[in-house]
């Protein structure tokens, strides 16, 4: 791991040539595990905080498909971060996305997903796609000198990936350090270690981790803690500085220079119940010409004026009574229903749209009735991946992540393609203007079938 200067005069200037695309250098520092469960949504957050209490501008993103960690990484860093996955949003627009936030970074951080070659792509391909050093962040408790071995084997299996080093989490003590350190080379240091601190652990829950606006005086706290907890470590040395190019000329979906939903006006839940929304998504119904804005199934007694509805995921099973004790707000979603106009429900917004929902103890409250069936909670068992919804108006690429199951709904239009085997995927179901299905879409990799579902009054299919 290098220390580079934060603000070099080729900082923020692209440069470029008759026959290369435009790039511009920053530092950059992937984050990656062996496995789940090992720290790294805590520890990226920290070294976010711990740089930008430094007074530098630090950009994070998420691997994958992930709503929960954006959130709690956005607080940490003070920025907006966004999901990079090279099969649900292509190549292109992750090269654009880090070669955008290298234009305006002293730092790039990536937090990977689950352990560093599963899935694909994987954190691996992402990071080795684009250059970006690796950071291994192991939970090292029970562990010595097998805490090496285990590092370095990941760090040889392959040799095209960079790596800066090793973050040793769960490191009780100078000595235990030593004993990791004995079996590493020189060239892969311990970038930093942490004892085990309940006050820099980010509280969670079923799905994940809580949202962030819901404890956030309290996530500010453990932020800090674990930024001082770093303090005088090698990770606080910026990383190696990596060379972000454009991507080049993007093909132009015919919808993005049309504007089909110039006029048009998307009403959004949003709320403690209603929160799974890529803010890639909201940027992709603007360009579609669309103007957006906020509603709260929870708290507001009637829909804004809108031309379409977007009952995006989120935890309505933590809030089924109070969803369900807003008689006002149901029936303006129902009215808004009958009237035919194009409704999209993912996820918890599709167990909103069912006629009942059992929650986590197992009571179960009257929901919005627009599609026939019942949804429950299952507990720790869930479903989860990366899934292609085939539409009428085109393919949208998207992913599934639940732990409630749905019962006696109707007959299925199609089910959502898996990526990787061909037994179905999640139903997807339409009934009036209604689309609903447990997969959360990706808009971006579709833009002309967004604008199609928002657009068009369907018929009954019932």
């Amino acid at each position: 791991m290098s220390t580079s200067p934060s603000n070099s005069s080729s900082k923020n200037t692209p440069s470029s040539s008759k026959n290369t695309p435009q790039t511009v250098s920053c530092p950059a520092l992937f984050l990656a595990a062996p496995a789940s469960g090992s720290g790294k949504t805590t520890i990226t957050a920290a070294i976010a905080r711990a740089y930008r209490l430094q007074g530098k501008v630090v950009r994070v993103f998420k691997t994958g498909p992930d709503y929960l960690d954006p959130q709690i990484l956005a607080q940490a860093s003070g920025q907006s971060v966004e999901q990079l996955d090279m099969w649900m949003a292509g190549d292109a627009y992750c090269q654009q996305m880090l070669y955008t936030a290298a234009q305006e970074a002293d730092l790039i951080l990536i937090e990977g997903v689950m352990g560093l070659f599963d899935g694909t792509p994987s954190s691996a391909d992402l990071a080795e796609r684009f250059g970006i050093p690796l950071a291994l962040v192991m939970d090292v408790k029970g562990m010595a000198q097998t805490a090496g071995v285990v590092a370095l084997g990941l760090s040889q299996y392959r040799p095209s990936l960079k790596f800066a080093g090793l973050i040793a989490n769960g490191c009780a003590s100078a000595r235990h350090r030593e004993l990791i350190e004995d079996v590493l080379p020189a060239d892969f240091p311990i970038l930093a270690m942490l004892a085990k601190d309940p006050e820099m652990a980010l509280p969670e829950r079923h799905l994940g981790l809580v949202q962030a606006d819901e404890v956030t005086e309290e996530l500010e706290a453990r932020f800090n803690k674990g930024a001082e907890l770093l303090l005088g470590q090698t990770i606080l040395k910026l990383p190696e500085v990596v060379e972000f190019s454009a991507s080049g000329p993007l093909e132009i979906d015919p919808a993005l220079e049309s504007q089909p939903l110039a006029g048009k006006t998307i009403a959004i839940a949003k709320d403690a119940a209603f929160s799974f929304i890529y803010d890639s998504n909201l940027r992709l119904l603007q360009q579609l010409g669309a103007q957006y804005c906020f509603f709260s199934p929870l708290t507001d007694s009637e829909l804004p004026a809108a031309d379409g509805l977007w009952l995006a995921g989120g935890y309505p099973e933590l809030h089924a009574k109070a969803l369900s004790a807003n008689t006002a707000m149901v029936r303006s979603i129902q009215a808004f229903y009958q009237a035919e106009k194009p409704i999209l429900a993912e996820c918890g917004g599709f167990l909103y749209c069912l006629d009942t929902l059992t929650d986590l103890e197992e009571n179960t409250y009257p929901m919005l009735g627009l599609l026939k069936g019942e949804g429950a909670m299952r507990g720790k068992r869930g479903c989860q991946g990366m899934q292609t919804a085939p539409l009428p108006e085109g393919d949208i690429r998207g992913h599934a992540h639940h732990r409630s199951l749905s019962a006696n709904t109707p007959e299925p239009i199609a089910y959502g393609r898996r990526q990787r085997h061909s037994a179905p995927g999640e139903s997807i179901f339409r009934s009036k203007g209604l689309t609903a299905s447990y997969l959360h879409l990706f808009f971006g990799s579709n833009p002309s079938a967004v604008a199609a579902l928002f657009n068009v009054a369907w018929f009954n299919l019932e």
